[in-house]
């Protein structure tokens, strides 16, 4: 009976150790918090660091060429760019693509006006973990999470222009 329980307790320790082994580092990005900062090298070169946006209402979209409801979204966000820009909007779209010349493609059939930065070792969206794709994430002027959008469907862009409108508003 002995022998039972050590080995017993010997599974159990194993199994703990690779449920500990395979728990995502950083916990999900939720609202009301601070948003994850990143710097990101952007598809046109230089990089750019959300820190550096504080003051503005940021709209992040995590996005890659395979998914259709991220394509289905793209000329939406661009819209959004396009009509709260002036306000303060700042629209990043984050490519995860392992090649970046997938998001340039994608960038020039859509016309997109928004800076496209590429995650292609995914640090970035593995940090924020939404776990799911695209996911939009809104930021308001002080760097917190007010927002999260998990997946895309026909009118979600209505939710983004009001809840958009109500943090510039603040």
């Amino acid at each position: 009976m002995m022998a039972m329980n050590a080995s017993s307790s010997r599974r159990a320790a194993c199994v703990a150790a690779a449920l500990l082994a395979f728990a995502p580092v950083h916990a999900a990005v939720q609202t009301d918090t601070a948003a994850p900062d990143f710097t990101l090298r952007t598809l046109d070169g230089p990089a750019l660091r959300l820190a550096e946006q504080r003051g503005r209402v940021v709209l992040v979209n995590f996005w890659a060429s395979w998914c259709g409801p991220c394509r289905q979204e793209m000329p939406q966000l661009n819209r959004l760019h396009d009509k709260y820009r002036a306000a303060g909007l700042v629209l990043l779209g984050i490519n995860i693509d392992d090649d970046p010349r997938q998001a340039a493609a994608l960038k020039e059939r859509y016309e997109l006006r928004f800076p496209v930065l590429l995650d292609t070792d995914k640090a970035v969206v593995k940090r924020y973990d939404l776990g799911a794709m695209p996911a939009t994430v809104l930021i308001d002027r002080d760097g917190r999470v007010r927002r999260l959008h998990r997946g895309y469907r026909d009118g979600l862009e209505l939710t983004y222009d009001q809840q958009i409108r109500e943090l510039i508003k603040e």
